[in-house]
């Protein structure tokens, strides 16, 4: 049994095609999401099924899986049985739970109403919806402070996802609006990112730190570093000893484990689970005492041999995947299993058109190379022809044109939007 499609389930999933063996994989979603191009279905650069695609259609010729929409409410390790909130128990002889990550508000969860976070399409509709209406706000405005309330954007938290966030917000305003409204200028809009620690990307060597920054605010971002942010509610945030209305807040600050590294500790969070949630595993990737339980992908928390954790990126999530396939593999045959060694390729992050960093083992890129290099790894990874021509055709037009053609905005205008 495999608990996600994600990155490391799906990945699991694949690996295990040759062997004779029945694979249940449950999902929660009908759907495999590249989740580093989320958030440009959140700005709309790309329509959900670019970067989406069914599990059932990805695994239709791999006949030992079969898909169930179900989600998880319970594990019975010592009796290897899972619950589902159907009722239902399952049983296994193996398995790996690959239940991703979810948002970390640092205790404050009153913030998530105002401030959402990126991890799911339906996150991603709702932050362009959210986006796309204070435009629409802004021009029905009967005040300028009530304008620009509304034309203020703010962005928590300096990795990969704020970066990115902050950095197509500005294009969105300075670019593809431009022209469109007739009471407010869009390129007006204040967009601001705001992280606690000293700099932007802290994964990334601090020559391209300051190569980001200065291409943000080339872009025209305020960037706001060394100021964490103390408060968030309807009417805007607090940064230090300011209070700044603002309507749109969007959270890329915090990650915390999936509810299912609880079901997994079953009793024994203090001795399994990490300060984000996340399931201390062997070096295998299996959960102590239970040889034929696995964990992988952001719900794992494993230190690397130079001390460092594995991150929690798509090419860990997948290198993990794989792994537990051939341990399973190992397991079943009366092998050793061998200690999971991950391969750290290098990181990746665009800022905005003809903007980004590469930090690739050794090789450091920014600017319009590294922008062209992130756009071919990331078409290039994307599962199924017909997303990588999507995305293709999409984002040539958007070069072009400065568009962005999933600006749709559906369903009525609710408080929690405001």
């Amino acid at each position: 049994m495999i608990i996600g499609g994600g990155f490391a389930g799906l990945w699991a999933t694949r690996a295990l095609a040759g062997d004779d063996v029945d694979i249940t994989l449950v999902d929660r979603a009908n759907h495999h999401l590249f989740q580093p191009l989320l958030y440009q279905v959140a700005t709309a650069g790309l329509s959900a099924p670019a970067i989406a695609a069914p599990l059932r259609h990805i695994l239709r010729r791999q006949r030992n899986v079969r898909v169930l929409l179900a989600e998880v409410t319970g594990m019975e390790l010592s009796s290897r049985q899972v619950k589902l909130h159907t009722g239902d128990t399952l049983a296994f002889d193996q398995l790996l739970v690959a239940g991703g990550a979810t948002h970390a508000y640092f205790g404050h969860d009153e913030w998530a109403p105002h401030a959402p976070g990126l991890k799911t399409l339906d996150d991603a509709l709702a932050i362009r919806r959210r986006v796309l209406m204070a435009f629409e706000r802004a021009e029905a405005a009967r005040t300028e402070a009530e304008a620009a309330a509304e034309l203020h954007f703010a962005v928590v938290g300096g990795g990969p996802t704020g970066v990115e966030l902050a950095g197509t917000l500005a294009e969105i305003a300075r670019h593809t609006l431009k022209h469109e409204f007739r009471s407010i200028d869009p390129r007006r809009a204040r967009v601001r990112l705001i992280e606690g620690g000293a700099s932007l990307l802290s994964s990334f060597p601090p020559q391209l730190q300051a190569k980001t920054r200065a291409q943000l605010e080339r872009l025209g971002v305020e960037v706001l570093t060394g100021t964490p942010v103390s408060a968030i509610n309807a009417e805007g945030y607090r940064a230090g000893a300011d209070f700044v209305p603002c309507k749109t807040v969007l959270w890329a600050a915090g990650v915390a484990a999936s509810p299912l590294g609880r079901l997994v500790a079953a009793g024994r969070e203090a001795q399994l689970l990490d300060r984000a949630g996340r399931v201390k595993v062997a070096p295998d990737l299996s959960l102590p005492g239970h040889p034929d339980v696995f964990v992988a992908g952001d719900l794992a928390s494993l230190t690397q041999a130079n001390g460092r954790p594995v991150p929690g990126v798509a090419p860990a999530a997948k290198q993990m995947g794989a792994w537990v396939a051939r341990n399973m593999r190992a397991r079943r045959a009366g092998r050793p299993t061998a200690p999971f060694a991950y391969r750290d390729y290098g990181n990746l992050a665009t800022i905005g058109r003809m903007a980004a960093v590469v930090d690739l083992r050794g090789l450091r890129l920014s600017g319009l190379p590294a922008w062209w290099f992130w756009l071919a790894a990331h078409v290039f990874f994307l599962i199924g022809f017909r997303n990588r021509l999507m995305v293709l055709i999409e984002w040539a037009w958007a070069y072009w044109t400065y568009e962005r053609g999933a600006r749709i905005v559906l369903g009525a205008d609710r408080p929690a939007d405001r």
